[in-house]
C-alpha cells in the first residue's frame, strides 16, 4: 500500500492509502502516478507527498500534524517541548542530554518546567 500525505502550509493535514495496483510500489516513480490518481480519479486537490510507513524515505511517516520541510524533503515530528531544538538530522534534542546512567533500571522523564531530566525512581 502506498501512503500519501496532504501538505498545506508545510503541515500534514490528511493521509490517504492507495493500493499498489494503482501506483506501483517503487518510490520515487510511484509518487507521480499516485499524485495523478489523487487529482484525476479521486478529485482531491492540494499538494500530496508520498510517505513511507517503514521510514524508507523522507525520514518519518508523514502523519497529521507533522511538518514537511520541502528543502530537506523530510517529514518532521512535532516539537516535544519548547526547549528542544531540531538537529541537523531533523531529530528533536533536549538542551541537556539524558543522564548517562539511564538504563532499564533507572528511568528519567523530561520536566518542562525546569528543562531538566528528573529521575522517575
Amino acid at each position: 500500500m502506498a501512503h500519501f500525505a496532504k501538505v498545506e502550509s508545510n503541515v500534514v493535514t490528511n493521509v490517504i492509502v492507495i493500493n499498489n495496483d494503482v501506483c506501483g510500489d517503487t518510490y520515487p516513480e510511484s509518487e507521480h502516478i499516485g499524485q495523478e490518481f489523487i487529482a484525476n480519479t479521486l478529485g482531491l486537490d492540494g499538494e500530496w507527498k508520498q510517505t513511507s510507513y517503514n521510514h524508507n524515505f523522507r525520514k518519518h511517516f508523514g502523519a497529521v500534524g507533522m511538518t514537511y520541510d520541502s528543502e530537506a524533503d523530510v517529514f518532521i515530528l512535532p516539537q516535544p517541548f519548547p526547549s528542544w531544538n531540531l538537529d541537523s538530522n531533523y531529530d528533536w534534542k533536549p538542551p541537556t542530554p539524558m543522564p548517562s546512567d539511564a538504563s532499564s533500571t533507572i528511568r528519567y522523564y523530561w520536566d518542562k518546567s525546569t528543562t531538566a531530566w528528573v529521575s522517575a525512581d
